[in-house]
């Protein structure tokens, strides 16, 4: 990773004097990344990203821009592109005039500003639509209008809070790719807030989780779903099968794990706790013949069978669960499942992780 751009320094913040909307917080963002800060509401993400916008101020600790400490300096002299989820354009503003702003309030000449504002339109695919009112825009060009406000004075950093929100699914999927794309291009660094999940890892270099005010884990997007070091990050992101049991050997970075019900699965070592949860997750779980070749392989009976387009999600009763999970990809090779069925399930060392409490 290269050099940071942006830094949190055991970075606090309580409104009350009592509880910590955001505690402990040491972060770093890369030079040119894509971060995002993903969680539940009242996690901590959003605090997170007003402070470093300078909306509201740190109780505790330092937040850095590059070589300098920002932690008490005003908003308007920070420097940083802001995209909301609301967009907050001027509805007596043309769209031009929107994107234009910024480069007012700098008192920048007429010409440059013209010119820079047809190069905003331009990266963002809005030509021809400078002289709309944004109430004329539909909701997807309006957040394109945002986006091109944010990066028309060229900040060095840009902070995205939910931006797509607003947006039906569609829609929503698409300005994903948008934002992603428009980020490979500029190269510039964006530190994004969102709760959903999928639009995390679709458009991030790494992602953050938080947890009532705590940073969990910060890693790429395959990593962090396939690789979680928490108990809360393997539920959060994504769907797991979580088996509780006790650790009875450890060895080579894996170690046996006695669930609740007698068995033994072999798993991957995460920490040191001996009480310990297996996450694993429901598409790494081979099924029939398939499963006699993997370490850990089970009885199970089928509950129930949904059809979901790509995929079938199957529950099991397995191993003292009667919610145990399976998907895979809905193609042809598959025998049949039926309720009241046996069949075998396994899955892999690798793909099965003991995490602490």
């Amino acid at each position: 990773m290269s050099e940071p751009l942006v830094r949190f320094i055991d970075v606090r913040k309580s409104y009350d004097g009592k509880a910590d909307a955001v505690r402990a917080l040491n972060l770093e963002v890369a030079n040119g990344e894509f971060l995002t800060l993903l969680g539940p509401s009242g996690s901590g993400k959003t605090t997170t990203l007003t402070m470093l916008a300078g909306f509201e101020q740190p109780t505790a600790g330092r937040i850095f821009v590059g070589a300098d400490d920002i932690t008490h300096v005003p908003v308007e002299k920070r420097g940083i592109g802001m995209v909301f989820q609301n967009y907050a354009l001027f509805p007596n503003m043309t769209v031009g005039e929107n994107i234009g702003f910024p480069l007012k309030v700098r008192r920048m000449a007429g010409a440059e500003i013209a010119s820079k504002v047809t190069r905003a339109l331009a990266m963002v695919r809005l030509e021809g639509l400078a002289d709309r009112k944004p109430q004329q825009l539909s909701g997807g060009q309006q957040q394109r209008v945002a986006v091109a406000r944010a990066l028309v004075f060229e900040p060095r950093l840009v902070l995205l809070d939910e931006p797509l929100g607003a947006l039906d699914r569609q829609l929503r999927e698409q300005m994903q790719y948008e934002l992603k794309h428009l980020h490979e291009r500029l190269g510039v660094t964006m530190v994004y807030v969102t709760h959903d999940q999928v639009e995390a890892m679709t458009m991030s270099d790494r992602v953050a989780v938080f947890s009532a005010g705590q940073l969990r884990q910060v890693a790429a997007p395959r990593r962090l779903y396939e690789e979680p070091d928490s108990l809360f990050v393997a539920r959060f992101l994504g769907e797991s099968n979580i088996l509780p049991g006790t650790v009875r050997e450890r060895r080579d970075g894996q170690c046996g794990v006695v669930l609740n019900g007698g068995q033994t699965v072999v798993a991957t070592a995460v920490g040191t706790s001996e009480k310990v949860n297996l996450a694993v997750r429901p598409e790494k779980i081979a099924l029939g013949s398939a499963a006699a070749g993997c370490i850990n392989h089970f009885p199970a009976k089928v509950v129930e069978v949904s059809f979901l387009g790509d995929q079938l999600r199957v529950r099991l009763e397995a191993l003292g669960q009667e919610d145990f999970i399976v998907k895979f990809a809905n193609a042809p090779g598959h025998a049949a499942l039926e309720p009241g069925g046996a069949i075998e399930i396994g899955w892999r060392a690798e793909d099965c992780r003991a995490l602490g409490e």
